[in-house]
């Protein structure tokens, strides 16, 4: 679903990403772990398409986001680390904005609507203005705007930063939930989020993958990731 191949990323003299290749599968919770400034959001704002790769090429259900960049956004949502939201509409208005934005229209675009509230738990909420939430809440508006169009792929950037334990334990839950059907990639610089939520861990630091692997194959190799995670920052 998300193929990313020798993916080199360069600002002037500063290469983000470093020559880069993963994959991550339908029903799959990839983590994307590294400290900050390790090229985490370098990555993905290359594979939805917002910035363009140095070399190297990344696909998102079999689409280059090169040459079919529209398509490519049609089978993505993207959650970035700072929530775009506006904050002056009312979270339904919000949806259908958005939804709009992708080219649904009347009935289905309310049927999805209804949709994303129920799975988002933001019923009570859907009549007030975005502003007027907590946190935690505007997280699920942004992952609500991000499955509006009902995506093959997510990717989601550090979605779960800043928020109480009560708002962690009930955002994780429902990307576990959305992960059995989709793609997800997760983002964070947390070692405690991967564990918690996904399937497998790539772990990028300086631009370069260290490692890619199952999280059950890191036990059985007795490789935890707080030593990993360590290393990295030594």
């Amino acid at each position: 679903m998300l193929k990313v191949q020798n993916l080199t990323k360069i600002y002037a003299t500063q290469k983000a990403v470093d020559n880069i290749s993963f994959e991550a599968q339908k029903g799959e919770i990839v983590g994307f772990l590294g400290p900050n400034g390790a090229g985490k959001s370098t990555t993905m704002k290359v594979a939805t398409g917002y910035l363009t790769p140095t070399s190297g090429t990344v696909e998102v259900c079999g689409y280059d986001v090169l040459t079919s960049p529209m398509e490519v956004r049609k089978n993505i949502g993207y959650l970035p680390e700072h929530n775009p939201l506006y904050l002056e509409m009312y979270v339904k208005e919000f949806l259908e904005f958005i939804g709009g934005i992708y080219g649904l229209k009347g009935n289905f675009l309310r049927t999805r609507i209804e949709e994303v509230i129920e799975i988002f738990g933001l019923g009570l909420e859907a009549k007030k203005k975005i502003g007027q939430l907590s946190k935690g809440y505007r997280q699920r508006v942004g992952l609500a705007q991000a499955l509006i169009h009902d995506p093959k792929v997510l990717i989601l950037d550090e979605p779960t930063t800043g928020l109480d334990p009560n708002q962690l334990a009930e955002i994780r839950a429902v990307i576990r939930n959305i992960g059995k059907e989709k793609t997800v990639i997760f983002s964070t610089h947390i070692m405690q989020e991967v564990e918690a939520i996904c399937d497998r861990v790539v772990i990028i630091n300086r631009g370069k993958i260290v490692e890619n692997a199952q999280l059950s194959e890191l036990k059985q190799a007795n490789k935890t990731m707080e030593h990993i995670f360590r290393e990295l920052t030594l």
